[in-house]
C-alpha cells in the first residue's frame, strides 16, 4: 500500500511470532504502550465486518472511517515503536503501535459499493499528502526510522482496498524497504502485491473480508498461505495499490 510522500494468519517458523515479540531482536520495549499516543477512535469491539483479530490477539479496532476533511493525527512518542522482521528480513510493525484499524464503511454486506465497486473506491477516500506527509515524518520518529524517507512507504497495515481505516494512526506505519532494495530507488514493497491478491480473492468470494483483514494484520508475509489461496507468484493485475 503506497501513499506517495506521504496502527499481522500467524507467522510460520520462519518468522518472529507476534505472540513471542519479546524474542525478536527488533522488539525491545514493544510491550509498553506508546507515550503520547491519542488515537482518533478507541473502540476494540468487532464491527459488522466480523471478529477479525489484531496482531496482539484481540479484535481489530474500528476507526472513524472516511472523512470529508482529514486532519493530521498524533503519532506514538519518538522511539516507542519497534520494527520486527521475518527470518528473511521482511519488515513487520510493532503490534502495540500498529495493530491495524478497520473502516466501519466496509463490511461484507457493502463490498459491492465499496472496495469491490466498479471504477475503484480507494482514491475517493484517501487522505491527502498534506496530511499524510506530516504523519509520515512523525511516525518515522516513533519507529526510529532513519533511512531515506523516499525509500519508505507510509503504509496502511490493512490496506484501503481491504477495508482498512484511511487515517486512524493505529493502521499506519512507516514501512522500511524490503531486503535487496537499492537505496534511493524509491519504495520496494512486495506487500502491495499481497494486498491486491487478497482484494481479488475477496471480490471473487474466495475468502471473507474479515478473514483477509485478520491475515494481513497478523503477518502480510503469511497471509496468502493462511487463507489457502495461491501465493504471490501467480501474476496478479494491480487494481489500486494502497
Amino acid at each position: 500500500m503506497r501513499l506517495g510522500a506521504g496502527w499481522g494468519g500467524r507467522a510460520t517458523a520462519a518468522v518472529c511470532l507476534v505472540v513471542a515479540v519479546s524474542a525478536c531482536s527488533d522488539s525491545k520495549g514493544s510491550s509498553a504502550k506508546p507515550a503520547g499516543y491519542a488515537p482518533s477512535a478507541t473502540s476494540g469491539a468487532p464491527g459488522a465486518s466480523g471478529p477479525a483479530a489484531a496482531a496482539g490477539g484481540g479484535a481489530i479496532p474500528i476507526g472513524p472511517g472516511p472523512q470529508a476533511k482529514y486532519a493530521a493525527q498524533p503519532q506514538p512518542a519518538p522511539g516507542t515503536c519497534h520494527y520486527r522482521h521475518t527470518a528473511t528480513g521482511e519488515p513487520l510493525p510493532d503490534p502495540q503501535c500498529t495493530p491495524g484499524a478497520l473502516s466501519p464503511a466496509v463490511t461484507q454486506a457493502t463490498l459491492a459499493t465499496t472496495i469491490c465497486k466498479a471504477g475503484g473506491y480507494t482514491s475517493t477516500i484517501r487522505p491527502p499528502v498534506s496530511v499524510t506527509g506530516k504523519e509520515k515524518t512523525d511516525n518515522a520518529k516513533s519507529y526510529g526510522y532513519t533511512g531515506p524517507m523516499g525509500d519508505a512507504e507510509y503504509d496502511h497495515l490493512i490496506s484501503l482496498q481491504l477495508g482498512g481505516d484511511p487515517n486512524d494512526p493505529r493502521n499506519l506505519w512507516v514501512e522500511p524497504p524490503s531486503p535487496g532494495h537499492v537505496p534511493g530507488k524509491g519504495p520496494n514493497n512486495p506487500k502491495d502485491s499481497v494486498e491486491t491478491h487478497l482484494h481479488t480473492a475477496i471480490c471473487k468470494n474466495q475468502v471473507t473480508l474479515a478473514a483477509a483483514q485478520q491475515a494481513i494484520a497478523a503477518d502480510w508475509t503469511t497471509a496468502e498461505a493462511k487463507l489457502g489461496i495461491s501465493p504471490a507468484g501467480s501474476p496478479v493485475e494491480p487494481i489500486e495499490s494502497d
